[in-house]
């Protein structure tokens, strides 16, 4: 007796179905007038407002655009090995350039401070932080500039 198709046994399911992941949600976009002069201190005000609130202090990644920030400087002292051992605990706040950036583990919650830099600066942290951040993305700087660069969902 030949087989047609109708005779052959469909094979049965060896488990439950697993679900497919959603893909990855865009963070939530917060932004923080600031002059270059002030992203920075206005950084260090969005962290301390996240750790106030209960955020754990490894789940925040802190960007500047340009001078980079005094703990960065210090510790990048102590040579980049230690300084990239830090981000790699996830035990405390990190912070780094965005010329660096790149390195950086993504975290739920990245802190840009557009303090100067280079004019395309600003893009390349807006670009980089939507990439690192899980849920948050706070940006401390112009507005105007801000919302004039791409992805800013302006």
């Amino acid at each position: 007796m030949q087989r047609t198709p109708r005779d052959v046994a469909k094979p049965e399911p060896s488990g439950p179905a697993v679900p497919v992941p959603a893909a990855p949600a865009t963070p939530q976009l917060q932004l923080i007038p600031a002059s270059a002069e002030g992203a920075l201190d206005a950084a260090e005000e969005a962290v301390d407002l996240l750790l106030d609130s209960g955020r754990v202090p490894g789940e925040v990644l802190v960007l500047t655009t340009g001078d980079p920030h005094p703990w960065a400087a210090h510790e990048l002292s102590f040579g980049e090995a230690s300084y990239w051992a830090q981000d790699d605990a996830r035990d405390d706040v990190f912070y780094t350039d965005v010329t660096i950036a790149g390195r950086a583990r993504s975290r739920p919650v990245v802190v840009v401070a557009v303090n100067g830099g280079p004019a395309d600066a600003a893009a390349s942290a807006l670009s980089l932080a939507q990439a690192k951040a899980g849920v948050l993305l706070i940006v401390c700087g112009d507005p105007q500039q801000i919302n004039a660069l791409p992805g800013a969902g302006a």
